[in-house]
């Protein structure tokens, strides 16, 4: 056991975000987000909602200082109202990182990018579109 780690990290997504390196990035999908077909390793963090582990995971690494946007988020499509959860995303990395530089990707240019990122995970947040893509920063 360890301390000061929160306790919504598994081993095996506390394990990503040491092996994760400066510029790789990790998704942090809803629910609904189709994970499972995309490429690259899944993290099944059941039971969770993205705002726990947004916040558990920003105690543990920076975001990016020299990528022009570290924080992603997949826009909406057809008119779709804005998620209230996007507000609570902000305050909680802003809380953690005052370099927060937030992007949003349409939809398909969210999952492409997502075929990229070192781990998806998957949770079990309810609420649409709140997927997030977060870019590791320099551990000083």
């Amino acid at each position: 056991m360890l301390k000061n780690v929160p306790t919504v990290l598994s081993p095996e997504l506390l394990k990503t975000l040491d092996e994760m390196g400066h510029g790789d990035e990790i998704v942090i999908g809803d629910g609904n987000f189709p994970s499972g077909n995309l490429g690259p390793k899944v993290i099944r963090a059941d039971g969770l909602g993205g705002k726990a582990l947004l916040d558990a995971i920003l105690t543990m690494i920076p975001l990016d200082t020299y990528a022009p946007s570290n924080f992603l988020l997949m826009n909406t499509t057809n008119g779709d109202p804005t998620p209230t959860i996007w507000k609570d995303y902000k305050t909680i990395a802003s809380e953690h990182d005052p370099n927060v530089h937030i992007e949003m990707l349409e939809r398909y240019d969210f999952y492409e990018r997502a075929k990229k990122a070192y781990a998806i995970i998957q949770t079990s947040e309810s609420a649409v579109y709140a997927n997030i893509i977060l870019k590791k920063g320099v551990v000083h």
